[in-house]
C-alpha cells in the first residue's frame, strides 16, 4: 500500500493534506466544570463525541426524561405511517386518572396524536402518554416492550423502562450516557417532530402551560429537550443547542432544583461551545486523489470516501489537522464503484482520529485482452526496476 512517503512509478497519489504543520500549536483546554449533579454527560450530536462526563454509566431513575422515548416511538410510528397525526384517540379512564403532571384530557372525549404529543413534549403530561401508548400498542404494557426493544436498537444498554411517563417503578432505570443516545437520535432521526421540543407554550383544553425546560426562556441558540423530576430522580434536564454550526446535547441528573438543572446544563454547553468546534473534513464522493489503474478501460481511477467526515476537534486546531491517503500499490481493474481501494487516516498532534476505507468514486471494466497483455509486460518491468 501507498502511503504519504512512498510513490511508486506510474502511480499517480494526490496526498490529501488539511495542513501539514512543522510545529503543531498546542491548544490549551480547561479542565471541565464540576456540577452539582449525580451525573451529567456532554455529547457533539453530529460526532458523536463526548466531550464531558461524569457517571455517565450509572443506573439513575430518569423520571419525566422517559417521555423523550414515548415521543420517539410515537414519532417512528407516524413516519411510518402506522399512525397519522390526525388520529383520534380514545382517552382511557387509565389516561384520565394518570397523577403528576397533566394535559388535562377527558376520560371518554378523542383527542388528535398531534395534539397528545405536544402535550407529551411540552407540558409532560403522564394523561397524554398513556393515551398514546394504548393507541400505539393496544396498551402500556405492550408499549414499553417496544420501547424497551428500541432502547437495545438504539445501544441504551443500561435502561430498562417499566412504564410510558417516568412514574417511579422499582427497576425503570437509565444513564446519562442512554440519554444521550436517545436525544442524539431524536434530532438525527425525526428532525421535523423534534422541532416540537423548541415550542415554549401549548394550549389544551383552555389551559395554556409552559414548557418546563427553562432554558428554551434564557438562551435562543437551546432548542429541546426535556425536563424530568420525581423526589428520588431529583431535578433532570436532556438539553440541546445549536451554535455556530454545532449542536450539543447535555444531560444532566440529579440536581437539587429547577433552577439548578437549568443552571448546571448552562455550564455545560458553555464550556462545549466555548472550547471545542465541529469542523466538517471531507465531503461524501469529493475527490480526493486519483490512482493508476491497470488492467482497465481507464488508466485512472479518482478516489474518495463514502460517508462525510465530522470530527470534534478542540476550537483554533483546525490548521494542526493532518491527512493522507493510503492506496493500495498496484488497483486491477474491474472494480465498482464504492470498491475499496486503500484507507483515508487523518490525525490531530499524532492522534489518530480517523481512519476510513478509501473508495472508487466510479466503476471501471476490465480492458481488452491486448491492453491487459500490455498493462501485465508494464507491470514486470517494473518489478524488474523497483
Amino acid at each position: 500500500m501507498s502511503t504519504v512517503s512512498f510513490v511508486r512509478p506510474f502511480l499517480l497519489l494526490l496526498i490529501a493534506s488539511l495542513a501539514f504543520a512543522a510545529h503543531a500549536r498546542q491548544v490549551i483546554i480547561p479542565a471541565p466544570p464540576q456540577l452539582a449533579a449525580s451525573a451529567y454527560l456532554l455529547l457533539d450530536a453530529d460526532t458523536g463525541k463526548v466531550l464531558v462526563e461524569h457517571e455517565s454509566d450509572t443506573q439513575l431513575p430518569p423520571a419525566s426524561l422517559t417521555k423523550m422515548m414515548t415521543s420517539y416511538i410515537v414519532s417512528s410510528e407516524i413516519e411510518s405511517g402506522s399512525v397519522s397525526e390526525d388520529d383520534q384517540v380514545n382517552i382511557s379512564v387509565r389516561a384520565w386518572k394518570m397523577g403528576g403532571s397533566k394535559m388535562f384530557i377527558r376520560e371518554g372525549t378523542q383527542v388528535a396524536v398531534k395534539d397528545l404529543l405536544r402535550g407529551v413534549i411540552i407540558q409532560s403530561g403522564n394523561d397524554a402518554s398513556v393515551a398514546l401508548a394504548e393507541h400505539v400498542a393496544g396498551s402500556e404494557d405492550a408499549f414499553v416492550d417496544v420501547m424497551n426493544q428500541q432502547a437495545a436498537l438504539l445501544g441504551m444498554d443500561n435502561t430498562l423502562f417499566m412504564n410510558a411517563t417516568g412514574w417511579p417503578a422499582d427497576g425503570h432505570l437509565t444513564t446519562a450516557r442512554d440519554l444521550a443516545l436517545l436525544a442524539r437520535a431524536l434530532i438525527n432521526d425525526y428532525p421535523e417532530h423534534y422541532k416540537i421540543y423548541a415550542e415554549k407554550y401549548f394550549k389544551y383544553n383552555g389551559i395554556n402551560q409552559p414548557n418546563r425546560n427553562r432554558l428554551l426562556f434564557r438562551d435562543s441558540s437551546v432548542d429541546g429537550l426535556k425536563t424530568g423530576h420525581t423526589e428520588e430522580a431529583g431535578y433532570c434536564l436532556v438539553s440541546s443547542a445549536k451554535k455556530n454550526g454545532m449542536r450539543l446535547v447535555a444531560v444532566v441528573m440529579g440536581t437539587r432544583s429547577d433552577e439548578a438543572r437549568a443552571a448546571e446544563s448552562q455550564k455545560l454547553l458553555a464550556y462545549g461551545f466555548r472550547y471545542f468546534q465541529t469542523h466538517k473534513v471531507y465531503s461524501a464522493g469529493q475527490e480526493l486523489g486519483e490512482s493508476r489503474v491497470w488492467s482497465g478501460t481507464s488508466e485512472q481511477v479518482k478516489l474518495g470516501i463514502a460517508d462525510d467526515i465530522y470530527l470534534t476537534i478542540p476550537r483554533g486546531s483546525v490548521d494542526d489537522l493532518q491527512a493522507n491517503l493510503h492506496v493500495d500499490e498496484e488497483i486491477h481493474a474491474p472494480f465498482a464503484k464504492g470498491h475499496e481501494l486503500g484507507n483515508l487516516t487523518v490525525h490531530l498532534n499524532d492522534e489518530l482520529l480517523v481512519d476510513t476505507p478509501l473508495v472508487a468514486l466510479s466503476p471501471v471494466e476490465e480492458a481488452g485482452f491486448f491492453a491487459r497483455l500490455i498493462d501485465a509486460i508494464k507491470l514486470f518491468l517494473l518489478s524488474l526496476f523497483s
